[in-house]
């Protein structure tokens, strides 16, 4: 342990780096209070630097699915690192990863590894452009593609009216590129395509969302607009980043492939699972499009740390271990707690409703998500958000760490066991009554 308290390294990590974090999320604004400053983590427990132990329901934001410190994975890393840290050169492994892709997910006909989901998506809206010669990109509201300039937009006031920009920084022109419609409102989307469909290059979403909580798309959703943006001449990206490899073996496309609701997006963006934890992500589809890139194409991309050995070869250990059984316990581990959860905040009578989509899955605060579920961003923002800091800090208090924030998934592991689930379930009463108690402000 480091010696030093969370409230002590807070305070060091802020004079160091912007708001003592390196990514938003982690500074607990949402949420208040002091970030937890992890030190280690094995199976379904982290630890932090007080030497407390929690039951984790981060898991990375997704890729640990065999459970921290897999020992499969931690020996397939540490005989890499052995042999070299970084090459900037191909290896073997940059191809197996990639033939391990390729067989679970039918559309991924060639893969181009990167190092983020960020720059995954980035690059697969540079390629949907190169490809079809247009500019405009079409993405849902409530939907996080990464932090690149012409995806952090924010809806303007009409069903096709172009985006502005989300974030200081983002030059107006960019995001005037990107339109923002509602998710789940084909009719919306019918709008944009009428509109401007012959500058649309791509439409980008989210296989199912999971950056607003978790919202899935509605039956046949995503097959229908498919269907559109073809009408159009216009791809279709489907973002896996937190989908792929974690709701099944071919994420959420395997989900829906041999259903009435199966479709083919051109493009898919992966990350998380495929790194095994390690920073690895991925663009993939037809050979068509995919030979666009150089050194083929006209369209460049280049990484020095792309296909990194030591990433890959937690990448390769993660899928190759990723079996049905992992699945199923994955599956059922989801199941179990989050129908807990529910029950325990319906027994202080707090109105809820809990979204799924596969294994992946959050809560909505409100009456009006108790009774219809929610469907869009709009549905996520006007739930009772105020209840979720309470609820999440008597967890954490009784030893179980929850996304800090309620516009987040929560993600279990394979590891997930009966103690590690007991846990979880003794913590919820008192979790439940801080809740039902909240009050607004």
């Amino acid at each position: 342990m480091s010696g030093a308290t969370n409230d002590e390294l807070f305070a060091r990590a802020q004079a160091a780096i912007p708001g003592g974090v390196n990514s938003p999320v982690r500074a607990f604004r949402s949420v208040g209070g002091t970030p937890r400053f992890l030190v280690s983590a094995r199976g379904p427990y982290v630890t932090d630097a007080e030497g407390r132990e929690y039951v984790d329901l981060v898991a990375g934001w997704g890729p640990a699915i065999l459970g921290h410190a897999d020992p499969r994975v931690i020996e397939a890393v540490t005989d890499a690192a052995r042999r070299g840290l970084s090459f900037g050169a191909s290896t073997p492994a940059e191809t197996e990863l990639a033939e391990l892709v390729e067989q679970r997910v039918g559309p991924v006909e060639q893969l181009r590894l990167v190092s983020t989901g960020t720059e995954a998506t980035m690059s697969a809206i540079r390629l949907a452009r190169g490809f079809t010669g247009r500019d405009v990109l079409v993405k849902f509201s409530g939907h996080y593609h990464g932090h690149s300039d012409g995806l952090l937009a924010e809806a303007g006031s009409g069903l096709a009216t172009f985006a502005l920009p989300g974030s200081a920084g983002v030059p107006a022109a960019i995001a005037a590129l990107t339109l923002v419609v509602p998710y789940n409102d084909l009719d919306a989307l019918r709008v944009v395509f009428a509109e401007h469909g012959d500058r649309i290059a791509a439409v980008i979403v989210e296989a199912a969302a999971a950056n607003m909580g978790v919202v899935p798309p509605e039956p046949g959703f995503n097959r229908a607009l498919v269907d559109l943006a073809h009408q159009h001449g216009a791809l279709v990206i489907s973002d896996e980043v937190l989908t792929g490899f974690r709701v099944s073996a071919a994420g959420w496309w395997g989900l829906e492939d041999g259903t009435d609701t199966a479709y083919t997006p051109d493009l898919m963006t992966f990350g998380k699972v495929i790194g095994g934890g390690m920073p690895v992500a991925a663009l993939g589809g037809r050979t068509e499009i995919m030979q666009k890139l150089a050194p083929l194409g006209p369209v460049y991309q280049a990484g020095t740390l792309s296909g990194n050995p030591v990433a890959v070869a937690a990448g390769v250990a993660t899928l190759r271990a990723a079996d049905a059984a992992v699945y199923a316990r994955l599956d059922d581990a989801a199941a179990t707690i989050s129908a807990a959860v529910s029950e325990a905040l319906s027994a202080e009578g707090v109105a809820h409703r809990v979204q799924r989509a596969g294994n992946l899955f959050s809560f909505v605060f409100g009456e009006e998500a108790a009774t219809s579920g929610v469907r869009d961003y709009g549905g996520v923002q006007r739930q009772e958000s105020w209840r979720y800091p309470p609820f999440f800090h008597a967890m954490l208090d009784a030893g179980v760490s929850l996304p800090p924030s309620v516009f987040e998934a929560w993600f279990v592991t394979a590891t997930h066991d009966g103690d590690a689930i007991g846990r979880v379930i003794e913590a919820l009463p008192a979790a439940a009554r801080a809740a039902a108690s909240a009050t607004v402000g």
